[in-house]
């Protein structure tokens, strides 16, 4: 009950941060389109963005926060020792930051020939790919801000302030929004504009944790950076899960530049406007989950309840696949009129929609291994082991490689995001193995009960989606507010079909729901 509570706020505000970034994405579609401009910008915010998911959202949250965790458990409620050592890492990451910043700026000519694929060879002229490199060193410092409010976003975490953090990319998109209302112009003309909002939220994030850290009594003066013993084995954990937790958009980044090379001019639009649908549910549970999961964990185990932690990973596994399992299924059978109602005005044509549908549905097979991967990694990290995710990591990305060089010729486009999905479903059933063999995870007699049920629920779901959206066609058509509206419509109907089907299977029974009125009374 708790940890659904928790990803409800989480997953609340993580929601409303991934709408207002699909009505960003949106208007982006409408004044920029599939093209140059477009793809200049995406490959531009794909360099922050990368470090970030590796570094940011992934190894330093998975490093830092079980030692804070530690910090505060050793010192009996004393929060001093903890702050401490937050300020010891502040200084060094802030030192790191500067100099990382600098050398990505000197460097970005290479870095943006290097992850965009086959953006130089699709747009050859000098002046093109120039505009990408602008682009590209407007949109880096943002890493450096973004790094340093996932420090002050780990503390927030582990003082259970969840809500805190999940609110900070509300702040980013709001930024990037009001850049596209307000200056757009040519397709040119609004990448850039587009390109200034990034540091510019960035800016906001960090202004908005450093004042809720303030709030909550944590003061975190500058010193001079010294790598101690607590450092550098902060550093030595954050090296290897760098790749373990940034596999998905590791793959998703090799996916993308193989496509480039091998495919023509919007491949890498289409692929970002599917997955940016695709990271609506895999945001607001998976990253909800990760988030509450790893100080939960981290917390069981130091007090040394084994058994509190597996079952509070095997609800967080049941919560997921309860989620995740209907999210695959209704965008697989709904692709193309989520896409259509979303993207298909200004200069996203019809044939765009139908290109981008396709990459949608290759995407969303692996949606609930994406979102699995969040909930199983928390296992490893609470037990200071980033080791061997790391190795299930390399290993994903080796097989995300052959697929896409195996499928692209065959599917094109779609070979990317099939791709994706196979090699992070790999991903799982190495770490959920690992787990199990270790005696650090055991699916237990309510989760093996649910998942079949659940999965028959959700194909009932699917049914009648497919024949809903047919009488929802005209508005998906119309004027945007009409797009959404019927958007809102089909998603409600899908819910409530689903909760039908739930009971309809007892995949949940009317005992559950009426225990979960008296906890909550």
């Amino acid at each position: 009950m708790k940890l659904a509570k928790s990803l409800g706020s989480v997953g609340g505000l993580t929601l409303a941060s991934r709408i207002l970034a699909l009505v960003r994405d949106s208007l982006q579609a409408r004044y920029v389109g599939a093209n140059f401009a477009s793809d200049a910008f995406l490959v531009a915010f794909r360099l922050p963005n990368m470090f970030r998911a590796f570094f940011a959202e992934g190894a330093f949250a998975s490093a830092f926060i079980p030692m804070f965790n530690r910090k505060l458990a050793e010192a009996d409620g004393d929060r001093g020792p903890a702050f401490d050592f937050a300020e010891r890492t502040l200084s060094v990451l802030f030192a790191f930051l500067v100099i990382m910043t600098v050398v990505m700026l000197a460097a970005a000519w290479p870095l943006t020939a290097v992850l965009s694929g086959g953006f130089h060879k699709q747009h050859p002229t000098h002046d093109q790919f120039a505009f990408a490199v602008q682009l590209g060193r407007i949109t880096i410092p943002y890493l450096m801000l973004i790094c340093l409010a996932s420090l002050l976003g780990g503390i927030l975490n582990s003082l259970d302030k969840f809500w805190v953090n999940a609110a900070a990319p509300i702040l980013l998109n709001i930024a990037m929004v009001f850049a596209l209302f307000v200056f757009h112009g040519t397709p040119e003309e609004t990448a850039r504009a587009q390109a200034i909002a990034v540091p510019l939220g960035g800016v906001l994030q960090l202004g908005w944790l450093w004042i809720a850290c303030k709030a909550s009594g944590v003061s975190l003066k500058p010193r001079l950076p010294r790598l101690d013993a607590d450092v550098k084995q902060l550093m030595k954990l954050i090296l290897p899960a760098a790749l373990g937790a940034g596999a998905v958009q590791l793959n998703l980044v090799i996916s993308t530049a193989l496509s480039g090379y091998l495919l023509g001019e919007g491949s890498i639009s289409f692929i970002y406007y599917a997955d940016r649908v695709n990271q609506l549910p895999l945001g607001m549970i998976g990253i909800g989950l990760g988030t509450i999961l790893l100080p939960t964990i981290s917390r069981l185990l130091t007090r040394g309840d084994e058994a509190g932690a597996m079952e509070t990973q095997n609800r967080g596994m049941e919560l997921a696949l309860f989620l995740t399992i209907p999210a695959m299924v209704a965008l697989i059978v709904a692709a193309e009129p989520i896409v259509r109602g979303l993207f298909q005005y200004g200069h996203f044509t019809a044939e765009d929609t139908v290109k981008c549908s396709w990459a949608l549905a290759g995407f969303s097979l692996g949606l609930p291994s994406y979102v699995l991967i969040k909930v199983l990694t928390p296992g490893f990290y609470a037990r200071q082991d980033t080791r061997t995710p790391v190795r299930f990591a390399t290993i994903s990305v080796g097989v995300n490689i052959a697929a896409n060089l195996a499928l692209i010729p065959l599917v094109g486009h779609v070979g990317p995001p099939l791709a994706t999905a196979l090699s992070s479903t790999v991903n799982v059933w190495m770490l959920y193995a690992t787990l199990a063999k270790r005696g650090h995870f055991v699916a237990d007699a309510q989760l093996r009960r649910r998942i079949p049920r659940l999965a028959l629920a959700a194909v009932l779901m699917g049914a009648a989606i497919w024949g809903f959206d047919r009488l929802l066609d005209p508005w998906l058509n119309g004027l945007i507010w009409e797009r959404y509206g019927a958007l809102v419509v089909l998603v409600g109907a899908g819910c409530a079909i689903y909760g039908v089907a739930c009971f309809a299977t007892r995949a949940f029974l009317l005992s559950d729901l009426k225990a979960l009125v008296r906890r909550r009374g």
